[in-house]
């Protein structure tokens, strides 16, 4: 062996151990580096999905105000300019506690309704560290009619306004433009109106979001009441819509078959027909304050 061919030889040996030991370093150092739990954002633009609630939170610290606004019948015609002159809406303020709870308040037009309800992350869709395929919300609402009794004459409880909704809301987004939601809810009246009705009344909804630009996506949601828990006639409640994020706003477009806007409303008393013309359009805005300056999801 010429003593060029040794150096030549020499360099190739260090060159490729150098390699072997280089990559061993950088695997240990990898190895002694903690995995970070990486959680998925923004399943949904806002805490609605179109009528019902989404798995989304404020953030800590933030104040939501989200006004919703249904106009009347489309079918009504020219006489009331496709709905336009008949409308009901919700004023609504949604505050983030923490990265897990949020607490809200409303109050609608619909038979002059207030609601109250707190909402609260069990589970969160994560990978790396923490991996979890989904994401878990519960919410439990309260509302109460504000009518005035339509017999004032007879004995009246006002435990008979109330209502109440419990929901799990389970989510994945599969991809930056899909997300799935399913809603398994149970809505209890203190009063319905005949004996053979019941006051737990379960329902099933089901919806999603397919986001086709940056700043717009189509919702829709559906819910199923499974028959013989109520007597008074009602539909399934089926909503669709566009999302368009605007800098601080989320402004939705809302095609629906109910006038209601909270969940005790919307779930049970649906009263329109999506093929017999009685469809609601409508919008909710929402606006985001900060009251405190958010801090980062810690695990």
């Amino acid at each position: 062996m010429t003593y060029r061919s040794f150096l030549l030889s020499a360099f190739l040996v260090c060159a490729f151990s150098g390699s072997v030991i280089s990559q061993d370093l950088l695997d240990m150092f990898n190895d002694s580096v903690p995995a970070q739990t990486e959680y998925t954002t923004a399943t949904f633009k806002t805490t609605r999905l179109v009528t019902g609630q989404s798995i989304e939170n404020p953030a800590t610290g933030t104040l939501l105000f989200l006004l919703s606004h249904r106009f009347g019948q489309v079918n009504t015609g020219w006489y009331e300019l496709f709905g336009l002159d008949r409308a009901t809406m919700r004023l609504g303020f949604e505050y983030g506690i923490n990265d897990y709870l949020a607490v809200g308040f409303g109050r609608s037009t619909y038979e002059k309704t207030y609601d109250g309800f707190l909402k609260g992350k069990v589970l969160r869709q994560s990978t790396g560290k923490r991996n979890m395929p989904l994401t878990l919300t519960l919410f439990a609402s309260t509302s109460i009619n504000s009518l005035k009794f339509p017999s004032p004459d007879r004995g009246n409880y006002e435990t008979s306004r109330l209502s109440y909704c419990f929901q799990a809301l389970v989510a994945r987004k599969f991809s930056n433009a899909l997300s799935l939601q399913l809603m398994p809810s149970v809505v209890h009246h203190n009063l319905v109106p005949l004996k053979k009705d019941h006051n737990d009344i379960f329902v099933i909804g089901a919806g999603g979001r397919y986001k086709f630009t940056q700043r717009m996506s189509f919702n829709a949601e559906y819910y199923y009441t499974p028959p013989s828990q109520i007597s008074w006639t009602r539909e399934d409640c089926f909503s669709f819509g566009f999302d368009i994020e605007t800098g601080g706003h989320v402004f939705q477009l809302v095609c629906t078959n109910t006038q209601s806007q909270f969940e005790q409303g919307f779930l049970t008393r649906t009263a329109g027909k999506w093929t017999a013309g009685d469809i609601y359009f409508g919008f909710n805005l929402s606006r985001v304050f900060t009251i405190k300056k958010p801090k980062s999801f810690k695990e």
